[in-house]
């Protein structure tokens, strides 16, 4: 087997499975789970309705490009949403959910011969993703903490001068898991600047980009930061996905779109990975993708419960409101996140994540560490009632 297999770390959710090992929490007590950032809104009918439509496709194999009607359907929704023309030929690619693709792009373009250039930067915390790809890409991940001190922000300074040479591949996600971090037109211009300078790929992941507070105010994308910038989309590449968005989950769809030379090696790639998309997929994904009405009302749901639970939450846990995305990102008294994730679970059936499982150890911190991540993802009652078990537990602790 791959001896890089070894270097992989246990997903969070398996640490915590083995954190709560032994732990019978209060049976009179609804289980509450806002650990996992699975959106439970129901799936809109019209999406069901399409894959049902489109199971005839199942007699074919699908080619790894996707239809032509799925390529024009996410390169018109970019357009709407970002401002941008793509071109549906070459700059834009369905993938199996952005999970897949994000793990996939590495593999495809980290240079696996050359042993200088094959550093890796994430956000830290982070999705593990990012990490297990750098990994099984035989790259060396680097680790930028985002820290209450500077906003959640990654700081490039805090980025060795002369390692700037052997970074191959950057991953951003904005808005940010865990934080919900939006990235500002002049973090990214100086993203863009650095990696015009070094010449390293950046691999966006803008999953949770559909879901914000303020109607007609996106957050904004690196489509149309690049745009606004003038730069083109040169060593770019954006992931995107409908889980979060459309509340498909299990659909397991998404897209890529960037720089058309990156996207030309990254087709070539998963042309041999065999990982092109069920027609019937792409058909539930071409009415998922040209509608937005079900994407403004699950907006509307979400912003209901941060507006309900934050007030509770308030005098309980420490934290900042959210740029976007569906986390809040709170520090807890006493600064044990294991000890009160694993407590509040036994005491009141209440499930969240340890921020230090989403982070390592980096510059002499766990930035994860004293903080736990709260999805909210379980309905507004369900949240309110957990928000509120959360309190009177906090007020214990």
């Amino acid at each position: 087997m791959n001896p890089r297999l070894q270097q992989l770390h246990p997903y969070p959710f398996q640490k915590l499975r083995e954190l709560f090992a032994g732990v019978t929490p209060d049976p009179g007590l609804a289980p509450v789970n806002l650990s996992i950032g699975e959106p439970r809104h129901p799936t809109p009918q019209f999406i069901k309705d399409a894959l049902v439509a489109g199971l005839g496709g199942l007699s074919n194999y699908p080619i790894t490009q996707g239809s032509d009607a799925l390529r024009e359907a996410i390169a018109a929704w970019a357009g709407r949403r970002y401002g941008v023309k793509l071109d549906p030929a070459t700059e834009v690619l369905p993938v199996n959910g952005s999970r897949e693709a994000l793990f996939a792009f590495a593999q495809a373009s980290v240079d696996s011969s050359r042993h200088g250039r094959r550093v890796v930067i994430s956000p830290n915390p982070f999705y593990q993703i990012y990490e297990g790809a750098a990994l099984l890409a035989g790259a060396r991940p680097f680790f930028l903490n985002t820290l209450p001190e500077n906003g959640f922000r990654m700081d490039w300074s805090r980025v060795p001068e002369d390692l700037w040479e052997q970074v191959n591949l950057v991953y951003v996600c904005s808005p940010g898991n865990p934080t919900g971090k939006v990235m500002t037109l002049a973090d990214w211009q100086e993203l863009f600047e650095l990696s015009d300078r070094h010449g390293f790929v950046i691999a966006a992941d803008e999953c949770y980009s559909e879901i914000y507070f303020e109607e007609g105010a996106p957050p904004l994308g690196a489509l149309t930061a690049a745009q606004q910038l003038g730069r083109g989309l040169n060593n770019l590449i954006v992931f995107n996905s409908l889980s979060k968005r459309s509340n498909v989950p299990g659909l397991r769809s998404g897209m890529v779109a960037g720089d058309p030379a990156l996207m030309k090696s990254f087709l070539l790639y998963r042309t041999y990975h065999g990982s092109a998309m069920s027609p019937a997929i792409q058909a539930a994904s071409v009415a998922a993708w040209n509608d937005e009405a079900h994407v403004a009302e699950n907006r509307r749901q979400y912003a209901g419960k941060f507006a309900a639970v934050m007030p509770l939450l308030q005098d309980a846990l420490q934290f900042d409101a959210p740029d976007a995305a569906f986390y809040l990102w709170a520090r807890v008294p006493g600064g044990d996140d294991a000890a009160f994730a694993r407590e509040l679970y036994r005491s009141q059936h209440v499930t969240v994540l340890p921020g230090s499982y989403l982070a390592r150890d980096a510059s002499n911190v766990n930035p994860g560490r004293g903080f736990i991540r709260i999805a909210l993802v379980d309905s507004l009652d369900a949240c309110v009632d957990a928000a509120k078990r959360i309190v009177g537990f906090a007020a214990t602790v």
